[in-house]
């Protein structure tokens, strides 16, 4: 195929640009995907691979569950590496029950299907958690776990294997991108021009190379998260997404929905968590491995070298002694330990008409792997 003069170009590997190049092919368009390194390795891949609805407000929640059936359309063709575990959210006080039931109440009316679990029953699905911790829970069991090292490859190499249309390259940063007359020209590094009817950037904080002082005004914030995982453990079994007590206490849906979550009080243990954006979450890969996090620091996104590369040993023991009180886990089980860095913007994501041609769509932080396929389908159908 040739892939100098296409359609739609999208800017960025990831799975926020790579879902906007499947809704762009399923309306039939000629679509080229460019990717600055030999594979994604930005946030897409640095999480924990959990596609939680549950977690999201007002209209990412209707874009989360749009992406449930996404992911499982495509995995009914060819192994993306989704499972189907659900998600569970687990109570450790009386304020985080009332909390959940609360949340309960309100996925009522949106008929999204949930239920409420005791201790005996969160204890017979997972004997290994620590039964003092456990109050209560709230499930989910529709909700998704994915492979995030794999699976946007994955998606990508079905993407090239169902539409003839689809053409991507790796290894190419675009440098420069200019409207000329009725098209749109985009420059890579090693000087080659690539054309197309339409662009859409999805690259992160990186669209700072194409647009500078755009970037500089757009209100882009970096987060920088922590995260760990386990050796393979086959000795412990969590199936699905585990969500504690810290994460009813920062989850969007639990602060729009639940009217006690303004009113509750901070237990002293949680003090220092919060300050350092602590939320213990669990998910264990397929190989019996656990990751285990996160932590968020914050920097403008023109700022993002005040946040550093390295990792904070004491965040991690913060989050490890926290982990702790859970499940058992002790820090010689680790293996690694990595930062992610995610691009957000206080509206939830950045959405900028360079011109009529050249859209900017980034900065969707922590709900990417979420809400990222129900979200890309409604912005192709306003660009295209």
């Amino acid at each position: 195929m040739d892939i100098k003069k296409v359609d739609l170009i999208v800017v960025g590997g990831g799975i926020l640009g790579t879902f906007h190049a499947l809704h762009a092919l399923k309306k039939g368009l000629k679509v080229l995907q460019i990717e600055k390194d030999n594979f994604p390795v930005g946030s897409t891949v640095r999480n924990f691979g959990q596609v939680v609805p549950s977690g999201m407000a007002d209209r990412w929640f209707d874009y989360a569950v749009k992406g449930l059936e996404i992911y499982q359309e495509i995995q009914s063709k060819t192994d993306i590496g989704i499972r189907n575990n659900g998600s569970i959210y687990i109570a450790s006080d009386n304020d985080e029950v009332q909390i959940i039931h609360e949340l309960s109440q309100h996925y009522q009316t949106k008929a999204y299907d949930h239920e409420i679990w005791t201790k005996e029953m969160v204890l017979k699905k997972y004997p290994d958690l620590r039964s003092d911790y456990i109050k209560e829970a709230i499930v989910f069991k529709q909700e998704l776990s994915a492979e995030p090292e794999f699976m946007v490859r994955k998606i990508h190499e079905y993407l090239a294997n169902q539409y003839p249309n689809f053409s991507l390259l790796y290894d190419t940063a675009i440098i420069g991108c200019e409207e000329i007359g009725d098209q749109v020209i985009l420059h890579s590094s090693r000087n080659e021009k690539f054309m197309a009817d339409q662009v859409i950037i999805c690259n992160g904080y990186e669209f700072k190379i194409l647009f500078k002082e755009l970037f500089d005004d757009s209100g882009l914030q970096i987060s920088k998260l922590q995260m760990m995982k386990t050796k393979p453990l086959q000795n412990i079994k969590l199936p699905g997404n585990i969500l504690t007590g810290l994460t009813i206490r920062r989850y969007e849906s639990f602060e729009e929905y639940c009217p006690s979550f303004h009113t509750i009080q901070l237990p002293e243990r949680y003090q220092e968590l919060k300050a350092n954006g602590i939320h213990i979450l669990f998910k264990q890969g397929i190989d019996g491995s656990i990751i285990v996090g996160d932590s968020h620091e914050y920097s403008k996104g023109n700022q993002i070298d005040e946040l550093g590369f390295s990792i904070n040993s004491h965040i991690n023991r913060l989050m490890i002694d926290e982990a702790n009180r859970i499940l058992p886990l002790s820090e010689d089980l680790i293996s690694s330990s990595w930062a992610g860095f995610y691009s957000q913007h206080k509206n939830q994501i950045l959405e900028i008409d360079v011109t009529d041609r050249i859209h900017i769509r980034t900065g969707i932080g922590g709900k990417g792997m979420t809400a990222s396929a129900g979200y890309a389908l409604e912005s192709i159908n306003k660009i295209i």
